[in-house]
């Protein structure tokens, strides 16, 4: 795959491409803790996607490679949507997740960039087509960006299977956020790179 596969995801598509990033997720160690059950975690993760990076859509910024993946990039001065994601976890997330989680939602807070950065809040690729490049397009497609402009791009990496993809497109280990029966979250820096 190469970035002149990946295109930008309109609003109209938000619905199929929440479907890919919720197959990507259906195995994520902290999307699973959050929703351990399946019925819960495939009726919320819709809604947390929207809520945690949704704004990439009317940015311009949401991105996808035809329906096998996808991700949901905020520019700098771009938020996600703190208080719908709040709400949803007091509605949907176990009961558990209410214990640590908090904590760790703390301690991730603690790396994330003050200055100004792309943040990657969610990128998936559906099951049957991991290991194809599709992630890496993803990427590279802001990751480019970045390094013309001279930006920081930031994410926290769930699941550490995908460090080592991250870590190949220039991103680094800032260290680890955990607490109490949560999973680790790896948050990750990339510098801008001159090629």
């Amino acid at each position: 795959m190469t970035t002149r596969d990946v295109q930008v995801a309109t609003l109209a598509e938000r619905d199929a491409v929440n479907a890919v990033l919720t197959l990507a997720f259906s195995g994520d160690p902290a999307s699973r803790w959050t929703w351990p059950d399946p019925k819960a975690y495939l009726e919320a993760f819709p809604h947390f996607a929207t809520a945690f990076g949704g704004a990439a859509f009317a940015k311009g910024s949401a991105l996808r490679v035809g329906s096998a993946g996808a991700a949901l990039w905020l520019p700098p001065g771009t938020d996600s949507d703190e208080a719908a994601m709040n709400d949803l976890m007091m509605r949907t997330a176990d009961a558990a997740t209410a214990i640590d989680g908090p904590q760790l939602m703390q301690q991730m807070a603690t790396y994330h960039p003050r200055e100004p950065h792309w943040y990657l809040p969610l990128l998936g690729v559906d099951p049957a087509h991991q290991n194809k490049g599709v992630g890496g397009a993803l990427l590279r497609h802001v990751t480019d960006r970045c390094d013309r402009d001279g930006a920081l791009a930031y994410l926290e990496s769930s699941n550490p299977r995908n460090i080592p993809l991250y870590e190949r497109h220039g991103f680094e280990i800032l260290g680890r956020a955990q607490s109490g029966g949560s999973p680790v979250i790896t948050p990750m820096l990339r510098k801008p790179q001159r090629r």
